[in-house]
């Protein structure tokens, strides 16, 4: 029997002390990742915008109340990728015009990296898009380097840089900002005297031209985004290169309400993290030496007379 015990607990002990390494370094990573069956809803605000109406076919200014709400196609999940559908809906508080930008786009990503993945129908306002650059998420263990990021306006992906440190609600963070340069994103025709352009007639053509600034607020542990500012600068210009017109500009932060909400559920990922990268296997190690060296002193112990 004394044989037996000690083989028993040297053979727990050394499962217990390999598993401890495998875990923290392997298998917290595999745990954590994005979920399949995401559902959520982001409210940003942005004071003091100007649009271009086209219910009053000039540009106006106001305070908006801008609501995104993302949600997992689990269907098209797999082990390594997730699908996410988002749907933006811009109103006007001040001169009371609902849903005067409405935006959608289907993208596709590595659950664990965050890296865009091109499959299952990505798309912008139903358009056919090539994903690359992170999307919705960062990945675990930021660093405070560039990472390139998707742009759904411009379509493409442009760098983020680390900037600072910084923290949220307590919650420390990385502050990364990525600048678009100027991009046309699309052309269409619009009458000439709506745009002020004396002396011409009928519909002329014009380009809508987009370059932004975003920042991203980024717990580095889960990689998450906990609060987020875009500036959207969007103009109209006609064929010669002349800007006629406000299309949309608009500084857009998200609300305190959600930024609480999105530092939870930070917090809560960082540490479950923890407890899969650190305490558990900690307890492992500790459990599986003192097995170990219960079973040697068991093997060593000498029966007493008579046994």
């Amino acid at each position: 029997m004394g044989r037996i015990s000690t083989l028993v607990l040297i053979g727990f002990g050394a499962f217990f002390i390999a598993l401890a390494p495998l875990l923290k370094f392997w298998a917290a990573g595999q745990i954590i990742s994005a979920p399949a069956d995401q559902f959520g809803i982001s409210r940003l605000e942005a004071k003091g915008a100007q649009y271009f109406s086209l219910q009053d076919l000039k540009v106006l200014t106001g305070d908006l109340d801008i609501i995104v709400t993302t949600r997992g196609d689990v269907k098209e999940a797999t082990s390594d990728r997730v699908v996410w559908d988002e749907a933006m809906v811009v109103n006007d508080v001040t001169n009371s015009r609902p849903q005067i930008d409405i935006s959608e786009r289907r993208s596709a990503f590595n659950r664990y990296t965050g890296a865009g993945v091109n499959c299952c129908g990505t798309s912008v306002e139903k358009a056919p898009v090539t994903i690359e650059g992170q999307v919705y998420k960062f990945p675990f263990d930021v660093e405070k380097k560039t990472y390139k990021v998707f742009n759904s306006t411009a379509g493409k992906a442009f760098d983020a840089t680390f900037v600072r440190e910084d923290n949220v609600n307590g919650l420390p963070v990385y502050v990364f900002e990525q600048s678009v340069p100027p991009t046309k994103t699309e052309t269409r025709t619009a009458p000439a005297n709506v745009l002020g352009m004396t002396g011409t007639t009928g519909d002329v053509q014009v380009d809508r031209w987009y370059d932004g600034k975003t920042t991203y607020w980024i717990e580095p542990v889960t990689g998450s985004p906990v609060r987020q500012e875009v500036q959207r600068h969007e103009v109209l210009k006609t064929q010669d290169g002349v800007e006629r017109s406000a299309a949309f500009i608009a500084t857009a932060k998200m609300t305190e309400k959600t930024v609480e909400g999105l530092v939870k559920d930070a917090q809560d990922g960082k540490s479950t993290i923890n407890l899969l990268r650190n305490t558990i296997p900690l307890v492992l190690l500790v459990v599986g030496v003192f097995l170990v060296l219960a079973g040697i002193i068991v093997g060593r112990r000498r029966p007493a007379a008579g046994e």
